[in-house]
């Protein structure tokens, strides 16, 4: 399937932070390996003058998702730590002003991108229909940002070559597809 990009979309960049990688404290395997496509992504997105947003786990240290503090996973993405950073390779454009952070609370959870930040509001002043998202991981923040998206009324477009999950991916595909979600790749986006 062919998709040519438009004034109305923009790219959304889910969590490719050091703690997501195989060397984090949250490994998601192959994590790594979203780099390159997501930068061809975002080269693409850049120089087309579309919107490039980058979401975060962005977590104080008490978070409730923790081991110790009622939650199921290993502290990861502490604010301000080397393992809440986005891998170094990933290519963040120097005017780039798009990062979203999540799970900035004690109290507060959040797989979606769009879950208590602003990302919807930026998008709809942007006047953005469409979205593309990648990154990590497939069955968690990437399947509930795809879901808050085609919730909230977006097109929404897996970049299925720029994702990359823990032992659900396939299920969490199939749930985005079945929800309206359109899986595209490289080759299938034309300027």
């Amino acid at each position: 399937m062919k998709v040519k990009l438009c004034p109305h979309d923009a790219l959304i960049v889910v969590d490719v932070q050091n703690d997501f990688m195989p060397w984090g404290a949250l490994p998601v395997p192959e994590g790594d390996k979203v780099v390159e496509p997501l930068n061809q992504y975002i080269d693409i997105f850049h120089r087309k003058g579309l919107p490039v947003f980058f979401t975060r786990d962005w977590h104080p240290p008490d978070h409730i998702s923790f081991k110790g503090h009622g939650g199921i996973w290993p502290p990861h993405c502490v604010q301000d730590t080397e393992g809440a950073m986005f891998h170094k390779d990933l290519f963040i454009p120097p005017d780039n002003k798009f990062i979203i952070s999540k799970g900035t609370s004690r109290d507060f959870d959040a797989y979606s991108g769009f879950q208590g930040t602003f990302l919807d509001q930026l998008l709809r002043e942007r006047g953005v229909k469409r979205i593309f998202v990648g990154g990590v991981a497939t069955d968690y923040c990437v399947k509930n940002t795809v879901l808050g998206g085609l919730h909230l009324g977006y097109q929404v477009f897996l970049l299925h070559d720029a994702v990359r999950g823990l032992e659900g991916s396939t299920r969490a595909i199939e749930e985005m597809q079945e929800a309206g979600t359109v899986l595209v790749e490289r080759g299938d986006l034309t300027i």
